[in-house]
């Protein structure tokens, strides 16, 4: 696959820091912030729960090894959620601004 949908969830006051910063690098083309998401999951033998921020990022291939390691470098959960899924297909026109956006010129792959 050429895009990705990349799904990050994040204490919410960190939200738009880390949105802002993946699209300064050109990491992500377009970062949606949704504002709460109630979150119950396992963590260290208990379940937990949190209201957290979910980014929803749009993004090709060839730059999501380097939004991985960025998120994690900058994330304050010790194991931030980080889930790429892929983009079957689309808008070409839209595609295309992905890369526009994110400097890929068109053909590389």
């Amino acid at each position: 696959m050429r895009y990705y949908v990349v799904l990050i969830t994040t204490p919410i006051d960190k939200a738009k820091d880390i949105a802002e910063h993946l699209i300064s690098e050109k990491l992500g083309a377009c970062i949606n912030i949704v504002n709460e998401v109630n979150s119950i999951y396992w963590w260290k033998g208990n379940v937990e729960k949190d209201r957290e921020a979910l980014l929803i990022i749009k993004t090709a291939k060839e730059k999501l090894p380097h939004l991985i390691t960025s998120v994690k470098s900058i994330h304050p959960y010790t194991v931030p959620e980080i889930i790429a899924l892929p983009i079957e297909s689309g808008n070409d026109d839209y595609l295309r601004w992905i890369d526009e956006s994110l400097g890929i010129s068109q053909g590389s792959s």
